[in-house]
């Protein structure tokens, strides 16, 4: 059995998508996982299920969602191993004069097309800085996330592929668990 994350994208926000985590755990129970907990109303799910390609993982659960609950949620999933190299290889932690507080982590379904990343790189964000790492982009936002333009839907746009972000205490606090 591999252990799984799931980041489910813009559910109980301001009142849209409203999903209860125990509707939620019980919907994920019919799909046969294993150990199924969850992590703040967010959409940040911890569960067990036997190896498989991670895609068609966020598409089962994605579509156990749009049945049970009627819409449609983008669904991101990493690997416990996966995770782990996330929060090692943070660039802005290895710089140290960095505000904890003001680091997030975009999760990318699929790692980006090295053209369109280009794209983006060539164009100024400040104060907001990011760096690119296959399916992650590391971000730090010095006025918070509420105010930066790298977005979601930025990502989503600009690279062709589901994205979600999570701040980094949310990560640190997923791989305690």
């Amino acid at each position: 059995m591999e252990t799984y994350f799931a980041f489910l994208r813009g559910i109980n926000v301001s009142g849209q998508k409203m999903i209860k985590m125990e509707d939620l755990i019980k919907a994920l129970n019919e799909l046969h996982f294993g150990n199924i907990r969850t992590y703040i109303q967010s959409g940040n799910i911890i569960f067990q299920h036997d190896k498989t390609d991670l895609l068609l993982l966020a598409e089962k659960i994605a579509g156990k969602i749009s049945e049970r609950f009627g819409f449609a949620v983008p669904v991101v999933i990493r690997t416990l191993a996966e995770l782990h190299d996330l929060s090692k290889n943070n660039p802005f932690l290895l710089m140290g004069n960095k505000d904890i507080s003001k680091l997030h982590v975009t999760l990318l379904a699929e790692e980006p097309d090295p053209e369109k990343i280009k794209r983006i790189e060539k164009d100024p964000f400040l104060p907001d800085e990011f760096f690119f790492s296959g399916k992650e982009v590391y971000l730090y936002c010095p006025n918070g996330y509420g105010r930066t333009k790298l977005t979601n839907s930025f990502f989503e746009t600009r690279l062709k592929t589901n994205a979600t972000t999570r701040n980094w205490k949310t990560i640190q606090t997923l791989l305690q668990l």
